[in-house]
């Protein structure tokens, strides 16, 4: 085939995989796949994504707007999966060990514990970042580490070394680690997005919640190492939930607070994805209806309000960032050899080495406004830059002081600003190569002294192409070629990964420069993933301590839960909109084989149940011939808040479709410090995944629609109806 078609034989990737818990084995496989059959980088060919993987085009000049690099760096991050994770106590449950996942030959004794302690001994490595970061508030340190006239990062290594300071990872049921305030911005969080809802219900909300399981001091087993167990987990671990939408989704009805936002056709603002070249502008038709403000107003205003509030309690802090070692960087290689930990007297404490990097930043808070609402110096004195290379900004910033005007007064005197929607907006299309025809030369060159071979001919042909925000309010434009993504835009080669590697002759970024097939890393070898090979499902042990247990006299079965995108919403987003509720069911659904139906006794349309240790969702039944034997459906994302009967086996309303999961982190995704195995932002981290689940399904037999939930009076009498 590849030598019939040259290469253009083409896998068109969809969301699905990265749902199973060995997702990596599969795309592993794929790739294999197609670089035997030299199919990468050839136009036509290679790998594709369609949904689920995508990624900002103009990265470079998002990132500096997005996270402050132009006045402050490095930012602090976090990935949400290792952070939910902790925070909701799903750890406490984990039904997984590390050891049964590693290959026979494994050294098991460096293994041990659970696989919260796999992601502690990863982030005390400097592999993945933390949130909390440290278990005393950063702001302090540097103050106690001048009077014992030590540096910042010195005062912080002994005090690691001593005890006196943890990682805040390590002690996540203690009240000081808790994170306090989360501010969600358009983030189905608790409607969507994330797995094991009934246990961010239950640790991180505080509130009623559907867990039907026993975490492992009430079963009686082995408990963590790394991680202090005390008996009660800590609930209600949130003070302030925030939430910014243009819908009351069913995290806003969980929220403290939600700010209305303006829908797409009320603000100005660019839609980007890498799925497609072209960068689309978003403009406002009418203004935000009632009291909605746009997304870029509501920020400007807390800033502006904090700013104002702080004075007195918050001036010019110097806070401590612990970053982890960084892929594209110079320490990616900081740990080439063997995995040693320095908690264990295995290496010394260094930071960016053998430990996150220990990074005191400037904090100030009192400016926030005026720095969020103008550009930066660091442009001018650090530049700009990605994936390991970085160019010099000057030119971008003196145009944005012409375009955008300056800020006359205050820190921000003489900074270009940036004090509306479409300001920021021209800030991301002037700096991002793709958007911008200089810039993009300077990145090419960039490129180009590392590889020694010169790339610059991919942009000259558009380096006087300066995409401006009215310019594609005009007409959507086509990106221009980057170094910040392996393929090509131009008028011959459609965007295909890694074209640039295979017909420029850039080296990949893996540890050998090549296409990678063998993976050495000492948790590779130990997993045995150091080549391709299957990994059955794991079993997340979910239904065995609930099967049985609470009978309504229906038959029960066991089946797969799968969660497939729905044709009726985008996510959970218009799920609720009257026109997709007629063309579904009206509510809720789970699709059964037409066997597994008749085998419980189920018709179409029948309300039925799933449940499982994780929590209990209630639907309609859709039988169909389509669905394979020994699995259930239920499309990603159906909002809790229509058409929702009470679940026999909670006794309140029923859940959503991640009632019935929980994150399970796999080790390996946790490496870090090893060249391509090492954390970048949106790029590199612990995953969830749902599709190895398990659920009890059975026929309800009360339908309850709870009709005097929330009513004090009513539920006295339905008490004692029931009594």
């Amino acid at each position: 085939m590849q030598k019939k078609t040259h290469g253009r034989s083409m896998v068109i990737v969809g969301a699905g995989i990265n749902h199973w818990y060995h997702m990596d084995m599969t795309y592993r496989g794929i790739i294999n796949m197609l670089i035997f059959c030299g199919c990468i980088g050839q136009s036509g060919g290679g790998w594709a994504h369609y949904v689920g993987q995508e990624k900002l085009r103009p990265q470079t000049g998002w990132l500096p707007l997005a996270f402050g690099l132009d006045w402050q760096r490095p930012p602090r991050h976090m990935n949400s999966t290792s952070f939910f994770y902790n925070h909701s106590s799903q750890w406490r449950y984990e039904t997984v060990s590390p050891t049964e996942l590693l290959s026979p030959l494994a050294d098991k004794s460096r293994f041990s514990g659970s696989l919260i302690d796999m992601n502690v001994r990863s982030e005390r490595m400097g592999w993945l970042p933390s949130a909390p970061q440290l278990n005393v508030n950063p702001l302090s340190i540097t103050k106690k580490a001048q009077q014992a006239g030590v540096s910042a990062t010195d005062y912080t290594v002994n005090a690691l070394k001593s005890g006196e300071i943890r990682f805040a990872s390590e002690q996540p049921d203690n009240p000081q680690n808790f994170p306090r305030n989360l501010f969600i911005w358009r983030s189905n969080l608790l409607g969507s997005a994330g797995k094991g809802h009934e246990y961010l219900l239950k640790y991180l909300l505080g509130t009623e919640n559907g867990l039907q399981g026993k975490d492992l001091g009430e079963q009686g087993q082995v408990k963590p190492q790394e991680v202090e167990w005390q008996d009660k987990g800590g609930e209600g671990k949130v003070d302030l939930v925030v939430t910014l939408d243009f819908r009351m989704s069913s995290t806003c009805l969980f929220s403290d607070i939600v700010l209305p936002t303006a829908t797409w056709y009320e603000k100005d603002d660019m839609n980007t994805s890498d799925m497609h070249p072209f960068i689309h502008p978003l403009t406002a038709a009418v203004d935000p209806a009632w009291e909605s403000k746009t997304d870029w107003e509501i920020y400007k205003g807390i800033a502006k309000t904090f700013s104002k509030l702080c004075v007195g309690h918050l001036g010019v802090e110097t806070d401590l960032v612990t970053q982890p070692i960084q892929h594209d960087s110079a320490a990616e290689m900081a740990q080439p050899f063997d995995v040693k930990d320095w908690k264990k007297g295995e290496c010394d404490l260094i930071p960016g080495k053998t430990a996150p990097h220990l990074i005191p930043v400037e904090r100030d808070y009192p400016n926030t406004y005026a720095r969020f609402t103008s550009l930066g110096p660091l442009m001018d004195k650090l530049g700009n830059g990605g994936k390991g290379i970085g160019w010099n900004t000057q030119t971008e910033v003196d145009f944005l002081k012409k375009l955008n005007r300056v800020r006359h007064e205050g820190v921000a005197k003489g900074r270009p600003a940036i004090e509306t929607a479409i300001d920021a907006a021209e800030v991301i299309l002037s700096l991002a190569p793709e958007t911008n025809g200089q810039v993009a030369v300077k990145a090419w060159d960039a490129l180009s002294k590392v590889t020694g071979r010169d790339h610059t001919h991919l942009a000259k042909v558009k380096e006087d192409e300066k995409i401006r925000f009215r310019d594609i309010v005009a007409q959507p434009r086509k990106i221009i070629s980057s170094p910040t993504w392996s393929g090509l835009e131009d008028e011959h080669v459609s965007y295909n990964a890694c074209y640039t590697n295979v017909h420029e002759m850039i080296p990949w970024r893996t540890l050998s420069g090549r296409q990678q097939l063998y993976q050495d890393h000492e948790w590779m070898r130990a997993y045995g993933e150091s080549l391709v090979v299957y990994r059955p499902p794991i079993d997340t042990k979910a239904i065995e301590a609930v099967k049985g247990k609470k009978p309504n006299g229906f038959p029960e079965k066991a089946l797969n839960f799968l969660t497939p995108h729905q044709k009726w919403g985008i996510h959970s987003t218009y799920s609720d909109n009257l026109l997709m509720l007629t063309l579904g069911r009206g509510g809720p659904v789970v699709w059964l084989s037409e066997d597994d139906a008749k085998e419980m006794g189920i018709s179409d349309n029948d309300w039925v149940e799933a449940y499982n240790s994780n929590g209990a969702l209630t639907a309609r039944a859709i039988v169909s011939q389509r669905i394979p034997d020994g699995m259930i459906y239920m499309y990603h994302a159906q909002e809790r808040q229509i058409n929702l009967p009470g679940s026999e086996i909670t006794g309140m309303r029923g859940g959503i479709h991640n009632s019935v999961t929980r994150v399970c982190p796999k080790p390996t995704h946790m490496i870090g410090g090893y060249a391509q195995l090492a954390y970048s932002f949106n790029y590199y981290g612990t995953v969830g995944s749902n599709r190895d689940e398990f659920v009890v399904v059975r026929k309800m037999k009360q339908i309850d629609w709870l009709d005097g939930e929330g009513d004090a009076y009513q539920q006295t009498l339905n008490g004692q109806e029931k009594a």
